[in-house]
């Protein structure tokens, strides 16, 4: 079955042209168009799409508003972030709105098809410019001494994140670690938003490949 898109971005051009991407690959399928970020998250309810590709930048409300809602209240909908801006803040934005990955138009004949299957596989997708910026970062900290994280989950969001990828419900994880349902539930949310994750699944894979639990 093809993977249901909806496409958001104030102009018909590129909504256009998007569409044109996708729809020549066969696993690809664009199910809506929407104009602004209201209309994205209002079109991600009515049809319920596999993927949302959203433009940072749209009126009445920004593509990084309507994901943070649609993140809310569609959670199962996976989202990317389509820019014409090569910035990093911007990336890290995107991923903390809880979107897998952010495309720069300029390069969306490239790499638009490949960042929405990596965002329906559950993987974040890092575009050139990104990745050599954190490669980047992360040397220039080694340089000055340093120490670099290796995960960035706090300790308690990494205790929680064991006993769930170990099957443990959120009341069951309170009573382990003392404290409240609404705080394990809080910690949780925390987490996917920090690793642009979306459910259980993807949380187990990331405590596997974290080493917090053996497969």
């Amino acid at each position: 079955m093809s993977v249901r898109v909806l496409l958001a971005d104030d102009h018909q051009l590129v909504r256009t042209g998007l569409r044109r991407i996708l729809e020549a690959e066969p696993d690809l399928a664009v199910v809506g168009e929407a104009g602004d970020g209201v209309e994205a998250v209002e079109l991600t309810r009515t049809l319920t799409p596999d993927l949302a590709v959203l433009d940072v930048s749209m009126p009445r409300m920004t593509g990084l508003q309507a994901a943070r809602q649609i993140a809310r209240r569609s959670p199962a909908v996976r989202m990317l972030m389509l820019s014409m801006y090569d910035d990093d803040q911007y990336f890290f934005a995107a991923l903390q709105a809880g979107a897998s990955g952010y495309v720069l138009k300029s390069a969306a004949d490239e790499d638009l098809v490949a960042a929405c299957r990596a965002a329906i596989r559950g993987e974040s997708f890092l575009y050139a410019g990104v990745a050599g910026a954190l490669v980047r970062d992360v040397l220039e900290r080694v340089r000055r001494g340093e120490r670099v994280p290796r995960t960035p989950l706090t300790e308690r969001e990494e205790e929680v994140v064991k006993l769930i990828a170990e099957g443990h419900t959120s009341r069951e994880i309170a009573r382990a670690l003392v404290i409240s349902v609404k705080t394990v539930e809080r910690h949780r949310a925390n987490v996917l938003t920090k690793l642009g994750l979306h459910d259980r699944t993807q949380l187990t894979r990331y405590a596997i490949r974290a080493g917090l639990i053996e497969p």
